[in-house]
């Protein structure tokens, strides 16, 4: 079944009515993004990391540079220093604190990015094989809030030769990334060990699972609600005890952390934990606690308002070197 190329019409008034960033990289996926929004006649300016390790990186840079002035938008970029290590995390960590400064910098609302099926079934299967409930299995959301801005995903529901067929057809420009076919990188394995021939003969059939398995992921994380947010601060209030793990790992991925399985176990078993040394959990009867783990000396008078106030021993540091009012929470 061949299907139209188009923006996910669930999210169409978000981008018409908000500031949008596009994360481009001049590769099949954000460039068919690019030029589908053009086509909507959505406003967006884009946004570029070169990475400057393969030989077409600058190539890339330049075209974007080119192509946004020809359509009258603005282009940011920026070159990432080289990762000697675990170039994947490090790549994305630079890449979405370029992306957060542009967006708080310039009053984005929304950053755009060019996930579409085939990411979506790669996360899939590394989540499955690696042990992963229904909420986690669905890494990638249409639209999802990530600090003061929205995340989103217009392309979600299309494969990637859809896409490269929406560029051949109409002869828009765009780069093939050949790292793309490096197998040290894991999720290059599942792409070309697994899902590339999975969608090749079910592409449609894992459409329809996804788009049911989002409906089952809303409603088994119904139930809770965000009782305050500040930057990197969330407290929730869940009285389903089964759906609080989930909520953990939801709220840290929004906050740019990926949980561990055996991190998961630990949040099963525990009711005050620190994460990689970065996050602090305090689960305090139906409330969960969420914020950076700081450490800081602080006044008794302090201390004494937190402890009345019921705020857990690991979230009082943020709140003091933030200056928020326990008392307000």
């Amino acid at each position: 079944m061949n299907i139209e190329v188009k923006l996910d019409a669930s999210i169409l008034s978000n981008l018409q009515n908000g500031k949008n960033l596009l994360a481009f990289s001049a590769g099949v996926d954000s460039s068919a993004l690019f030029f589908l929004l053009l086509r909507e006649e959505i406003s967006f300016d884009i946004a570029l990391v070169n990475y400057g390790t393969r030989d077409n990186s600058n190539r890339e840079e330049k075209h974007a540079i080119s192509l946004a002035k020809k359509h009258n938008l603005k282009c940011y970029t920026i070159k990432a220093p080289s990762f000697t290590n675990n170039f994947e995390k490090n790549a994305r960590d630079f890449r979405y604190s370029f992306f957060d400064k542009t967006v708080s910098e310039n009053n984005y609302t929304n950053l755009l990015t060019a996930h579409q099926l085939n990411d979506q079934l790669e996360w899939f299967l590394m989540r499955f094989t690696k042990g992963a409930g229904t909420a986690e299995l669905l890494g990638l959301e249409n639209i999802s809030k990530r600090g003061k801005y929205y995340t989103i995903r217009p392309i979600l529901h299309h494969s990637k030769e859809e896409l490269l067929n929406y560029l051949n057809i109409h002869n828009y420009p765009y780069f093939i990334d050949e790292s793309n076919s490096d197998e040290k990188y894991e999720r290059n394995r599942f792409r070309k060990n697994f899902a590339n021939s999975l969608l090749g003969d079910y592409k449609d059939g894992i459409r329809r699972s996804f788009d049911y398995l989002r409906e089952d992921k809303q409603n088994l994380l119904s139930g809770y609600e965000e009782l305050f947010h500040h930057e990197k601060m969330y407290i929730l209030s869940c009285k389903n005890s089964y759906i609080k793990t989930r909520l953990v790992d939801r709220y840290l991925k929004k906050l740019g952390y990926l949980l561990s399985t055996n991190q998961r176990k630990e949040l099963e078993k525990e009711s005050s934990l620190v994460f990689g040394g970065l996050w602090a959990i305090e689960i305090v009867e139906d409330k969960i606690f969420i914020a950076p783990y700081l450490k800081t000396s602080m006044p008794k008078e302090f201390k004494e308002i937190c402890r009345v106030s019921k705020i857990p021993s690991k979230i009082r540091p943020y709140l003091y070197v933030e200056g928020l009012n326990p008392k307000e929470l």
